[in-house]
């Protein structure tokens, strides 16, 4: 809303500028000095009368170039009216128009223009409020439909692409809005191209800046994220543990009917963590008998004793 305003503030100061050239206000002071020291020099020598018709005539010259003389920039077309009919478009550079009887009462911009427009707290299709930002690149291909067929087509081309934002925003869902902007830019360049070609206006991109919604809902969605998170890792950790216990069960089938095989595994692994110093042991008592265990911790503590110091 308050973009839309700052255009319409801008098109009022381009009106109010009469595009007098700076060419224009120099003749008028050359003439205008011409005409006095005209009058310095005729004044003793000829009639009064005279002196006043040189200097009306020279001023008057100098107003009618005034206002008479146009300088259009590379970029500009000028929409002239004669007696308030439309006679032609002149620019860029310099041109002619008849005071009084043509007026030139729009001035066209032939650039690439950008307007910023937004949609603020607009309902989305699942009823959640969104505020969202845009930017829409424009240019005027015929200048005489954009002073012709609507009274302010910046502010027009503004309230167009506000409008037709907030139509596509009522029909989608939050979760399209969030990923699918490309979409959102396309279909919104389409509806604002066939509003504003009648104007002489054709749309060449648009593009979503921001999409804002509202922080509670912001929480709710990265909590609602962290807890998908969260599933995923129980999940890969579920897997890996299927995965291992299927290792388990296939390297098992190794010792099923090798009693002495599992039998030296396990005095391995009883090896290995009793020679890691301070390591504490427990097995069961039967375990002593079976696996000789009182002579393998006897070896240990020898090898412990006679190491080298560092």
């Amino acid at each position: 809303m308050e973009a839309i305003k700052n255009i319409m503030q801008k098109n009022r100061v381009a009106k109010a500028n009469q595009h007098i050239p700076p060419i224009a206000i120099l003749l008028f002071g050359i003439f205008l000095v011409i005409a006095v020291f005209g009058v310095s020099y005729m004044e003793g020598k000829v009639n009064p009368n005279w002196i006043n018709v040189w200097l009306t005539a020279w001023v008057l010259i100098g107003i009618i170039l005034l206002f008479a003389l146009k300088v259009a920039s590379q970029w500009e077309k000028a929409v002239v009216l004669r007696l308030g009919k439309f006679r032609l478009l002149r620019g860029p550079g310099a041109f002619w128009i008849v005071p009084i009887i043509d007026t030139i009462p729009t001035w066209i911009d032939g650039r690439v223009m950008v307007t910023p427009f937004s949609a603020e707290k607009t309902l989305t299709k699942d009823t959640v409020p969104v505020n969202v930002d845009a930017v829409l690149f424009w240019v005027v291909w015929d200048a005489e439909k954009a002073a012709l067929e609507v009274e302010d087509y910046r502010s027009a081309i503004a309230w167009a692409a506000q409008t037709a934002l907030r139509d596509i925003i009522g029909r989608m869902m939050l979760a399209d809005i969030l990923v699918g902007r490309s979409a959102i830019d396309q279909e919104l360049q389409h509806i604002i191209d066939e509003r504003t070609t009648p104007w002489g206006v054709t749309v060449q991109s648009v593009e979503i800046r921001d999409v804002v919604i509202p922080q509670v809902l912001e929480d709710a969605m990265s909590r609602q994220a962290q807890a998908e998170r969260e599933r995923q890792a129980r999940v890969i950790l579920g897997e890996s543990e299927k995965q291992i216990a299927s290792s388990f069960a296939e390297a098992s089938q190794a010792y099923v009917n090798n009693p002495t095989a599992l039998h030296l595994r396990g005095m391995n692994m009883l090896f290995e963590g009793l020679k890691e110093k301070g390591a504490l042991v427990i097995v069961p008592s039967s375990a002593v008998d079976t696996m000789n265990l009182g002579a393998l911790s006897g070896m240990i503590a020898l090898a412990q004793n006679n190491k080298p110091k560092e």
